[in-house]
């Protein structure tokens, strides 16, 4: 991507948005600067002159190049809150972003696993000897066995996690601390972890680095703390088939549901803001017991 000119203020944009995720804030950054550069090539030079039918056309001409309605939405959204921004800000005295709409997703359902593959994956239970082994699990673990975000695990940290607790505590989307119960494969994995398996890991696959993250309960071979590319790899070698991580915290709402766990609670656990999101999974679950009667059934 080319550098944006500092007449559209990107950088202090995201230096705005403190209750974004990292991940979060990368995008914006991305989204905006994408349509600083379609603008430019359109001869616009600053974001005081897009008016509401450049948007528009911008928003089409994302769906001719054939991105998904997801993609599209986001990058809209990216645009509406950035315009607002800049009416905060002063910077524009009318936001042309407001009320833009983009097009609907398709609809596609998230990947859920099935309980023979999670087992698979995750195997019989017990705490491996191999510091690098156990750490994967407990990754594992914990993104399906409590569902956590792929953000919410790598920004787990040593001290933020109690010995011997029933729950942890996670920092979700804006910022929003919430409680949320572990399994217990991972409260005797953390016990594990914490009682000199984090250091034999240190000791084993950094070989006494220096700059490890002090902070970080989980680390990748730089030391760093783990990222989600270091999570994808981490899967990749334990999945039985091809799957992101995400996945991992769609089965386990979608696992919930199907056991009888009432879907307030379900909301509660994910940390979403609106039931709505959650009940996407309602959806999920009704599709998979159709599937099952219509396997099952002889008069399916």
């Amino acid at each position: 991507m080319a550098v944006v000119p500092p007449v559209w203020r990107v950088g202090e944009f995201v230096l705005s948005l403190t209750a974004a995720s990292e991940a979060t804030r990368r995008a914006y950054r991305s989204d905006v600067g994408q349509f600083a550069e379609w603008a430019a090539r359109a001869g616009i030079d600053a974001p005081g002159d897009v008016d509401r039918r450049r948007l528009r056309r911008y928003v089409s001409f994302l769906s001719v190049r054939g991105l998904s309605g997801r993609s599209v939405a986001r990058k809209a959204s990216a645009l509406r809150r950035y315009f607002g921004w800049l009416v905060r800000c002063g910077a524009i005295d009318v936001d042309p972003a407001l009320g833009l709409a983009a097009p609907a997703g398709s609809g596609r359902l998230p990947r859920v696993l099935g309980a023979a593959e999670m087992c698979e994956m995750l195997g019989d239970g017990t705490v491996p000897e191999n510091p690098s082994e156990m750490r994967d699990r407990l990754v594992l673990e914990l993104l399906y066995g409590s569902g956590l975000r792929v953000a919410e695990l790598c920004g787990l940290d040593r001290d933020g996690v109690r010995p011997h607790s029933a729950h942890v505590e996670v920092i979700g989307k804006g910022g929003k601390h919430r409680r949320v119960p572990l399994s217990e494969p991972s409260v005797a994995l953390l016990a594990a972890w914490r009682d000199g398996g984090s250091e034999g890991f240190d000791a084993q696959r950094l070989r006494g680095r220096a700059g490890r993250d002090p902070a970080a309960l989980f680390v990748n071979l730089r030391g760093k703390r783990l990222g989600t590319r270091d999570v994808q790899r981490i899967l990749d070698r334990h999945a039985v088939t091809p799957t992101h991580p995400h996945a991992l915290r769609h089965t386990y709402a979608t696992h919930l549901l199907d056991g009888g766990a009432d879907l307030r609670v379900v909301q509660e656990l994910l940390g979403h803001e609106r039931l709505a999101t959650t009940q996407i999974y309602t959806r999920v679950s009704r599709e998979r017991l159709r599937e099952v009667y219509e396997s099952a059934h002889p008069r399916a």
